[in-house]
């Protein structure tokens, strides 16, 4: 038994040459496959579709009726599979949901994305600036910032560079506590933690050799990079921080590197986009710009 969409594109066929052999012919089935597509057709539909002898075919009125509206749906049907036939008319138009370290995304992408949007009004924007992993598919991010281990072998990556990670404290705290020498000073100093929201305990410290520091102790605690950088220059407290964030700091003065002997391993920086496969304008544009900007910062 034919499926409903062949019965439609033979009898299309036949209302369009005027003959079941001629239909036949332009298919390259046989007259028969015809005349059972159209008897078919016709026991659905309750209606005769041609009047028909042995010698001639003449289409109904009710036949000329379904044949067009029948054109339409096959014409919509098949303009889903044109390349980029569901795409709005402005290839550099439509959403782009990104993903990225709240401080990462609030520092460098956000002036980016204004660039971006103000070149290209048609594109919209969904930000996810968050310092817990997202969920790329859960969330449908569209490409994505991480810093650290990159598990995912499905991802298309762009290396960025490497995201240095400073103990740093404002000259006035260190006046006042001292420079730490190692892990055992610094744990007993006000210290800052960062809170995993997945688990509920804080991040531990990191430093060179595989050393670690238990931030249980910490006199302030948040689940944001950013917030805990402004605890750390308001002097309150030293804390471990990227270097994207105080590299600057460090440059001006305002604050101070402390322990640089015990200074981890840098973490990679990646630009990603969750699977492989044809890549619309508009995730092409943010990306290679974002991947342009960002690798050269």
């Amino acid at each position: 038994m034919l499926n409903r969409l062949e019965m439609i594109r033979i009898f299309c066929a036949a209302a369009d040459a005027g003959s079941f052999k001629e239909a036949a012919v332009r298919l390259g089935i046989s007259p028969q496959a015809v005349t059972r597509a159209v008897k078919e057709l016709e026991r659905l539909q309750g209606e005769m579709l041609f009047h028909r002898n042995t010698r001639q075919v003449r289409i109904t009125s009710f036949g000329e009726a379904l044949a067009e509206r029948a054109r339409n749906s096959l014409n919509q049907l098949d303009g889903l599979f044109e390349r980029g036939a569901a795409a709005p008319e402005d290839p550099m138009s439509g959403l782009v949901r990104l993903a990225a370290p709240s401080a990462l995304g609030r520092r460098y992408l956000l002036p980016l994305i204004d660039e971006l949007a103000t070149a290209y009004p048609g594109l919209r924007f969904d930000l996810r600036f968050n310092d817990q992993l997202a969920d790329v598919v859960g969330e449908k991010i569209d490409i994505g910032v991480r810093i650290g281990v990159l598990r995912e072998n499905r991802f298309v990556v762009r290396r960025l560079g490497k995201a240095r990670l400073y103990t740093v404290a404002t000259p006035k705290f260190l006046r006042k506590h001292g420079k730490p020498n190692n892990v055992e000073e610094l744990q007993a100093m006000p210290h800052t933690g960062i809170l995993d929201r997945d688990t509920g305990r804080l991040w531990p410290w990191m430093f060179s050799r595989e050393r670690q520091m238990n931030a249980a102790g910490a006199r302030f605690q948040c689940d944001d990079s950013e917030t805990e950088y402004l605890i750390v220059k308001s002097g309150q407290a030293i804390g471990q921080i990227a270097g994207f964030l105080v590299e600057q700091d460090i440059a001006d003065g305002k604050l101070v590197a402390v322990m640089e002997d015990y200074e981890p391993e840098p973490w990679e920086m990646y630009l990603y986009r969750p699977q492989r496969g044809p890549m619309p304008a508009r995730l092409r544009l943010v990306f290679d710009t974002l991947a342009q900007a960002l690798g050269a910062r």
